[in-house]
Order: C-alpha cells, then sequence, then structure tokens
C-alpha cells in the first residue's frame, strides 16, 4: 500500500535546484537512483540496516529506487524493501509518495513504472544508475518505456555529492580520525612475530570499538609488495604499511601510515620524508577556486626530484560515500575516469584523497595517505596524526 508523508511536511535534503539543473544539462526528465550510496544521499542519511553487508533475498537481490522527476519534488517516490519499514516509522522520508512493501529487484522496479505512469510526469527520458541497476529490472524499465530512451544517471548524482554538507564533513572527520587511533593503537600493541592476517583483525576490532564499519586493509609487512592480510610474519626490523577503510555512517576514512619493528635506517628515513613532502606539495595550492590540477602539478613537480622516483606515484581522487568519486583530478589513475575536474575549479566543501605511494624492489611498500577538505582559504586535513615512523610493540 502506498503511503503519503507525515503532515507536515519534511524538508528535502538535497538542493533541487541544483539537481534540476544536473538533470537538464544531461537531458534526462526523470531520475531514478538505484545504488545504496546514491539512494542514502537523497533520502538524507537513511541506508537499510538488514541490507548494509549483502544484497541478496531469496531468488532476487535488495534494490532501493528513489523517483525524482525534473522540477517537480511533489512527485518524487521512494520505494523498497518491506524490513525498511521499521526504520521508515523511526525516521519517515521527505517524499509524498513512499512504499517499502517489495522483495527483489522486479517487484520494485514495476512500482516504480506503475508510478511514473500514474503520476503522468515526463519521461522521454528516464535516468538510471546503469552499472549499479540488474538487469532483469533494467529489461522489465527499458519494455515499459519502448519509446523513450534510458541514459546513465551515474555523472549526475556524482556531481550532486561532490560538495559535502557540514554534515557529511563531520561525519568524514569522525571516520578518518578513528581510523588514525585505531591504527595507532593496533601498531602500539603487536612485536615482533605478528601476522598480517592478526595485525588486520585487530584493526577491524579497534575500528568497530571506536564506531566505525571496517570495509578493508590492505597492508604489507618487510619486503613485500604483497598487500592482502596472509600469515606472512611481521618480524623485527620489518617495515608494515597500513591503508584503511572504515566507514561511519557510510562516509568512508581512508589512510596510509606507516609502521616499523624497532628503528629506521636512514634510507628508510628518507624514504617517508620525501613521501611527506610531495604531500605537504600536494596539499599546499588546495582551496576554493584553484584548479584541480594545480595539486598534481604541485606533486609532480617535488616527486620528479627525489631519488625515488623511478617507483613513486602520486594519486588524488574525491571521496565521500564511495571511495573513488568526484573530484576527478586525473585521467591515469587506477580507477578508470576522465579528469573533468583537473579543468575546473575545486569548490569549498570537496574532499580530496592524497597519496603517495614507493614500492621500493628492495625496502618494501612506504605509502602516506591523507584526507584534505577544500574550505575557502585552504584546506583542513582529517587525521593528521601518526605521518612517521610508528614504532610497533609500544603498549606497556
Amino acid at each position: 500500500m502506498l503511503t503519503a508523508a507525515k503532515p507536515a511536511a519534511l524538508s528535502i535534503p538535497f538542493d533541487t535546484s541544483r539537481l534540476d539543473r544536473l538533470m537538464d544539462e544531461a537531458g534526462i526528465d526523470v531520475l531514478i537512483a538505484n545504488s545504496k550510496h546514491n539512494v542514502q544521499y537523497l533520502l538524507g542519511g537513511h541506508r537499510a540496516f538488514f541490507f548494509d553487508y549483502m544484497d541478496a533475498m531469496g531468488l532476487s537481490r535488495y534494490l532501493p529506487l528513489v523517483i525524482y522527476p525534473k522540477g517537480a519534488p511533489d512527485r518524487a517516490a521512494f520505494f523498497g524493501h518491506r524490513l525498511e519499514n521499521f526504520q521508515r516509522e523511526i525516521n519517515p522520508f521527505w517524499m509524498p509518495t513512499q512504499q517499502a512493501n517489495n522483495s527483489g529487484s522486479l517487484d520494485t522496479i514495476q512500482k516504480a513504472i506503475d508510478h511514473i505512469r500514474k503520476s503522468g510526469m515526463k519521461s522521454r527520458s528516464i535516468g538510471i544508475e546503469i552499472a549499479f541497476m540488474p538487469v532483469d529490472a533494467g529489461n522489465a524499465l527499458q519494455a515499459a518505456f519502448a519509446d523513450g530512451e534510458i541514459k546513465d544517471a551515474l555523472f549526475v548524482l556524482e556531481r550532486m555529492r561532490a560538495v559535502k554538507t557540514p554534515d557529511e564533513l563531520t561525519k568524514l572527520k569522525i571516520a578518518s580520525e578513528a581510523v588514525i587511533e585505531s591504527m595507532k593503537a593496533v601498531i602500539a600493541s603487536h612485536g615482533p612475530g605478528a601476522t598480517k592476517a592478526e595485525v588486520t583483525e585487530a584493526l577491524r576490532r579497534e575500528e568497530t570499538n571506536r564506531g566505525l564499519t571496517f570495509e578493508y586493509c590492505l597492508i604489507t609487512a618487510g619486503t613485500s609488495l604483497n598487500r592482502a592480510p596472509s600469515e606472512q610474519r611481521w618480524e623485527k626490523g620489518d617495515i608494515m604499511s597500513i591503508d584503511s577503510g572504515g566507514n561511519y555512517h557510510g562516509y568512508i576514512g581512508d589512510l596510509c601510515r606507516m609502521a616499523i619493528q624497532g628503528e629506521p635506517d636512514a634510507e628508510l628515513e628518507d624514504m617517508l620524508a620525501d613521501i611527506e613532502a610531495i604531500q605537504r606539495a600536494a596539499m599546499k595550492p588546495i582551496k576554493a577556486g584553484i584548479m584541480g590540477s594545480e595539486v598534481y602539478a604541485a606533486a609532480e613537480t617535488l616527486l620528479a626530484k627525489s631519488k625515488f622516483h623511478n617507483n613513486m606515484h602520486f594519486l588524488g581522487h574525491g571521496m565521500g560515500l564511495v571511495s573513488h568519486e568526484a573530484p576527478r583530478l586525473t585521467n591515469s589513475g587506477p580507477v578508470p575516469y576522465d579528469d573533468y575536474d583537473a579543468k575546473r575549479p575545486l569548490e569549498t566543501g570537496m574532499v580530496i584523497s592524497v597519496e603517495t605511494t614507493l614500492a621500493h624492489p628492495k625496502r618494501g611498500f612506504v605509502k602516506l595517505e591523507d584526507t584534505v577538505v577544500v574550505t575557502d582559504k585552504g584546506f583542513d586535513i582529517y587525521g593528521e596524526g601518526a605521518r612517521g615512523w610508528n614504532r610497533a610493540g609500544t603498549a606497556a
């Protein structure tokens, strides 16, 4: 059964004029957000707790849908799974039409199709997140609007998320600082002989105890460049790189720090000092109004001067609800996308992950990764601590 929002109108948690403009530029009449992260964004924070770790349910999968017609938020709708009603009772959604009584992809998309038809909204061009839409639901949508055009709305929704609100920035700061504190605790409590798997599990517990959802740990030990958790032991004199992502209410804290069993020698000190200098150089020009390309220009100028440059690389990428999102600063990074924001000014509230990596064939993997927020006057760093060689096993 369709239900109406509470009589007291709820505020829309995003800028509808910005979304209307982006849809107009993309030639989209009706937007259907169908990824968990974009549904969360458009609903102002809602994420189905039952499906946080999985999408499968019986013979189908969880498919939340937010329907937004350009210029007509009063005809917006949400369609979700029946278990979401528990959360909806506590925190109602803003749109007038909402239903959470579905169980799979086909029944959910059919509700969306019926709503678009009955509401009379213009639907010559429908935008969906193609990479996140199940084939059965996508085929049903295309068949229902055979005379229309299905477009990819990923870019539209990414641009909506590019500038973070104060609430989003608070969540990112909490996540980043909790990841750093978790790393410090784990490094201090593990002496020689600990395995990479043991360190990873300890990090998971530390992040969870600080209110985060642990996502991953890319971890190296000694001279190995392999970054998967394993039974490899972290022995006396070995270095360790810990690159972890933990999220707070969906917002990712993604940072990397270095540790060592013992004391670093002069070469290791030089390696990390060069990486630190490149990180600082990349951050220095960051402020609202500069071209995104200036971040790379500053970093790569200094990187080229390092005696370790042959095995070193720099990466800057946007982050938020997704670990690689706008601003897009490069078209040559590990995630294939264009450098859209390299040619445009950075905006206040954008968030950039700045990372410099040295994969040395003899000494191992050395890296720092930081979270940097663009401000009117410059930048803020979230999770600033533990930037040097963190000594292992120092806990009393």
